[in-house]
């Protein structure tokens, strides 16, 4: 009767241990964005692998912009726990270490070449995903980072008139991005201006601003841009490679199982091949759209853009680097990278946009 009783009271803790093992966790996420946007759509298909992987025992819960803080506040509230994860652009967090630049959007392709799919080869391959762990360290954070979705190249932008040369552009107040990458225009003479996407139509309506930028066909088109706009530019610098992260809460995060963590990292991998698909595509749709029926011209940027934007981009990285070592370690690395893949990746990629080209041209 003894041996029994303990035997049933083993049985009843082992069934609760099994129990709580198991017990369904839910990592509720505060995007930067409404639920409405491209980010949102593939995060939620990022939570089905998840849940997928994990039999339900870890579920996704997407809150969109303002559900908890304010979208400036989401790190602070994952690094507090007020949310157990935030997703944005890493850049966003440049203010908190200006290392975070390098792995949100490395201006002009961290002046080396870098594009978005050689970006996720240096994540992958080449040191990155290690130096990406140590980020939040550095930034002083409580947080895990994931990277999932990359984008670009993104747009130069749209503009009320044909530019011919960088004085065109010159007299044109700019939305561009925050950070390093917007200064760098301002470095250029460029009168920029940050705005979140929201603001940046009524700022066109208005007159505030003369020209703006956002992201791609596909989002730019949402916002609405071409209802002011026509002249469209898609080859820039300033964003070849952008990458739209989720940020877990390090207690939160060493509270999941081996399996559960192993799920967010497969996920993941998966949401970085996924997302740049679907963005391809999309991006396709809309552009099609809005020359199609919306009377927008693609026009070519002027070559002086190139030559000028660099060079600001290239001032911005040295001066960053002699004042932050981690910084400088991180875009060392990504030299050194770019110093083996880029004379390759550059010359199959211009076969590959000549083959491209063609084929658009015989769409004219």
């Amino acid at each position: 009767m003894f041996k029994l009783k303990h035997l049933a009271v083993g049985a009843t803790a082992l069934a609760l241990t099994t129990s709580a093992a198991f017990a369904e966790k839910v990592l509720r996420v505060q995007s930067v964005l409404p639920a409405s946007a491209d980010e949102s759509f593939m995060l939620q298909d990022f939570g089905k692998d998840v849940a997928a992987l994990t039999n339900g025992s870890l579920t996704i819960e997407l809150l969109p912009a303002g559900a908890v803080v304010g979208p400036r506040d989401i790190m602070d509230a994952v690094d507090a726990g007020l949310v157990e994860g935030g997703m944005a652009w890493t850049h966003y967090w440049g203010g908190k270490h200006v290392a975070a630049n390098l792995f949100g959007a490395p201006v002009a392709g961290a002046g080396v070449g870098i594009d978005n799919i050689a970006f996720l080869s240096w994540f992958q391959y080449g040191g990155g995903k290690e130096l990406y762990d140590r980020l939040w360290e550095e930034m002083g954070v409580n947080v895990k980072g994931f990277m999932l979705q990359p984008v670009g190249p993104e747009a130069l932008g749209w503009f009320p008139r044909p530019i011919k040369s960088m004085d065109d552009f010159r007299q044109m107040r700019f939305r561009a991005p925050p950070g390093m990458v917007g200064a760098a225009y301002a470095d250029i003479g460029v009168p920029a201006v940050a705005m979140g996407g929201g603001d940046i139509l009524p700022a066109l309506e208005k007159g505030t601003i003369d020209a703006a930028e956002w992201c791609c066909p596909k989002p730019d088109s949402v916002f609405g841009f071409q209802k002011v706009l026509k002249h469209y530019y898609l080859q820039g610098l300033h964003q070849v490679v952008v990458n739209a992260d989720m940020y877990v809460n390090l207690d939160f995060y060493n509270g999941l199982t081996d399996v559960e963590k192993k799920a967010l990292e497969v996920a993941a991998n998966a949401s970085l091949s996924k997302s740049m698909s679907y963005r391809i595509y999309e991006n396709g749709k809309a552009l099609k759209d809005l020359t199609d029926n919306h009377g927008v011209i693609l026009e070519d940027t002027p070559a002086d853009y190139f030559t000028e934007y660099m060079a600001a981009a290239k001032n911005a990285l040295q001066a960053a680097a002699d004042e932050n070592e981690f910084f400088a370690e991180v875009w060392q690395s990504q030299k050194d990278f770019a110093d083996i893949a880029v004379p390759f990746w550059a010359g199959a990629q211009a076969s590959n946009a000549a083959l491209g080209k063609a084929h658009a041209d015989s769409l004219k």
